[in-house]
């Protein structure tokens, strides 16, 4: 019995393991594809990787937590496309963290109609739930030289 019981133990602790290590790949997949979209300033289908509202931290949107629709999110990358025609998003690093959350480490680059070009390290943590991105936390160095 003592035999049964351990063997038990030892398979549903492999098989918790496996899931979430299948849950963090179709995340940091979902992820990349992410990126794909931003890279091919397919706004419609990026706002479409997020839930209806999502919870976003960034110091382009002010402080704190604001919470921001689909149609929103397809406004604010229009009009920074709009700024940056060229903006682009370089991956450089993606850290699957648990069942919800992947952390990317990217450069974003882009030039300005005055022909300024800027180049910006930045770091996201995205929340996925039920396949979709319900938080957005990013952080960058926004003071200006």
């Amino acid at each position: 019995m003592k035999k049964f019981t351990f063997l038990s133990l030892c398979v549903l602790t492999l098989f918790s393991c496996t899931q979430k290590q299948q849950n963090d790949g179709k995340n940091e997949k979902l992820i990349r594809q992410y990126f794909e979209s931003f890279n091919k300033h397919d706004w419609k289908s990026l706002a479409n990787f997020y839930t209806q509202t999502a919870e976003f931290k960034d110091p382009s949107l002010g402080q704190g937590i604001v919470k921001q629709n689909r149609e929103q999110i397809v406004k604010k990358y229009s009009e920074l496309s709009q700024t940056f025609p060229d903006v682009t998003d370089k991956v450089l690093n993606i850290y699957p963290s648990g069942e919800n959350h992947v952390i990317v480490e990217f450069v974003s680059t882009g030039t300005a109609p005055d022909s300024s070009k800027f180049e910006l390290p930045i770091c996201t943590i995205f929340k996925i739930e039920n396949g979709l991105i319900t938080e957005d936390f990013t952080y960058y160095d926004n003071f200006e030289e």
